[in-house]
C-alpha cells in the first residue's frame, strides 16, 4: 500500500518494498495493535527482508499520510475500464475481470482501512 506513496519525498524510499513485504506489513498491523509491547520490532520481524524498526515506522507514517490524502479527497478516484481476463474462471464481482489472488480483496482492504482509522 504505502509503496504507492503520494508523497514525492518518500517515493524513492518506499519503492524498495515488495508486494509480499507490503502484505506482511498489513497483516502485522492487524495482529500487533498500538498497545502491543514492542509493536514495531514485531512488525519488522514479520515483514522480514532485513527491514529495520525505523523503516517499518516510516512505512507506517507514509501509509497514514496517504490515507489522509485519500480520505480528504485530494486523490481522485481512478476511472478504471474493465479488461477481459485471460480466460474462463472466477472474476471480480465489481469489475468483471480476473483479479490476481496476491492482491487484497475488498473486504481485506476495508478491514485494514477501518483498523488504521482506529489508530
Amino acid at each position: 500500500m504505502a509503496s504507492l506513496s503520494l508523497s514525492s519525498s518518500s517515493s524513492s524510499y518506499s519503492s524498495s518494498w515488495t508486494a509480499k513485504q507490503n502484505k506482511a506489513f498489513e497483516r502485522a498491523l492487524a495482529i500487533f495493535d498500538k498497545d502491543t509491547p514492542d509493536r514495531w520490532e514485531n512488525v519488522a520481524s514479520m515483514v522480514g527482508g532485513g527491514k529495520t524498526v525505523e523503516e517499518v515506522k516510516r512505512h507506517y507514517d507514509i501509509l497514514v499520510e496517504d490515507l489522509k490524502c485519500i480520505e480528504s479527497g485530494q486523490v481522485p478516484f481512478p476511472n478504471y475500464k474493465p479488461t477481459p481476463g485471460p480466460g474462463p474462471g472466477p472474476t471480480h464481482p465489481k469489475t468483471n475481470s480476473n483479479k490476481p489472488s496476491s492482491l487484497p480483496n475488498d473486504d481485506d482492504h476495508h478491514r485494514l482501512m477501518m483498523y488504521l482509522k482506529l489508530q
